[in-house]
């Protein structure tokens, strides 16, 4: 890491590591982190009119019955009852014997049910509590209520949002660059697209690697790989091992690579951390690139 060093002239890499993981950032929460509301909304648009179709239900007395009826003259609906109980999948098989393990399988996919599909179907409505929440009004319209069940489901992808609103960060500073020093640059870039865009050919571990950023400055060409732990973890530790060897796979093609992460679940890892730290040349978090680290190193 000599070379970030006598850049940011500092006397010792020592110094350097320090600097880093003393200024890695706890959070990064953007508002894209709370609700993906276009993923919400494309899973209930196609299913939106049959969730109206549903919700003829409400306030029925006799909930599996009348879902029957439902059924047999709309069997379009099937496939939207799963998401009234914040599932994904198409069928269950449900133990309805739990001393003899006897299971029953519920098919949602089904386009033509016979008569005895449509009455397990309207059964599951109510064994799964459905029937009790329509027919008391406790939702009044299932296009809402299903917005609602998405929201809750989208929440799950929160842990795994890091990573994209790290990127996004990440890339306004390498589009400032770019447009002040006249460079360029391709976001998830990949060996194929790199050679379409600056004929340059480069080698990698697998035809499916796909490279965070490529910039290309007057032909020479910086990769650039860019996450965000909020957690530790192996998969910091694994990160780090597989870093290194793409280091070495660039560095042995004139290729620079630079690593940007951040995220409060270093502050556990720093081991395999100052493993790549002592084996490569840039390693680089959020602090760095807001004074302004990409223009001293390209």
């Amino acid at each position: 890491m000599k070379k970030l060093s006598k850049l940011l002239e500092l006397p010792s890499d020592d110094k350097l590591f320090e600097y880093i993981q003393y200024s890695f950032r706890d959070k990064i929460t953007t508002w894209d982190y709370f609700v993906n509301w276009k993923k919400v909304f494309d899973k209930v648009k196609p299913i939106e009119k049959e969730l109206n179709l549903l919700n003829y239900l409400i306030g029925k007395e006799n909930i599996e019955q009348e879902t029957a009826l439902l059924i047999k003259h709309y069997p379009g609906v099937i496939k939207a009852i799963p998401y009234l109980i914040a599932c994904r999948e198409k069928s269950f098989d449900v133990l309805i014997d739990v001393k003899q393990f006897i299971s029953k399988r519920f098919d949602f996919s089904l386009k033509t049910p016979t008569d005895e599909q449509i009455n397990d179907l309207a059964s599951f409505v109510l064994q799964a509590g459905l029937a009790d929440i329509l027919r008391n009004k406790q939702v009044k319209n299932l296009v809402d209520y299903a917005i609602g069940v998405e929201v809750g489901l989208d929440s799950n992808g929160r842990k795994n949002r890091g990573g994209t609103m790290m990127e996004g960060i990440v890339e306004v500073f390498v589009d400032e660059y770019c447009q002040q020093s006249g460079a360029e640059y391709l976001a998830q870039a990949t060996a194929a697209k790199i050679k379409a865009k600056w004929g340059i050919q480069i080698e990698v571990d697998k035809s499916s690697r796909i490279i965070d950023f490529a910039i290309n400055k007057n032909g020479k060409l910086y990769l650039v790989e860019v996450n965000f732990y909020s957690g530790g973890g192996s998969k910091l530790k694994s990160t780090a091992t597989e870093y290194c060897e793409m280091y070495n796979r660039y560095h042995r093609q004139g290729i620079e690579f630079i690593w940007v992460t951040d995220g409060a679940g270093w502050k556990s890892t720093l081991k395999p951390l100052r493993e790549y730290f002592d084996k490569s040349d840039y390693l680089v978090n959020l602090e760095m690139l807001r004074n302004g680290i990409l223009e001293k190193i390209i």
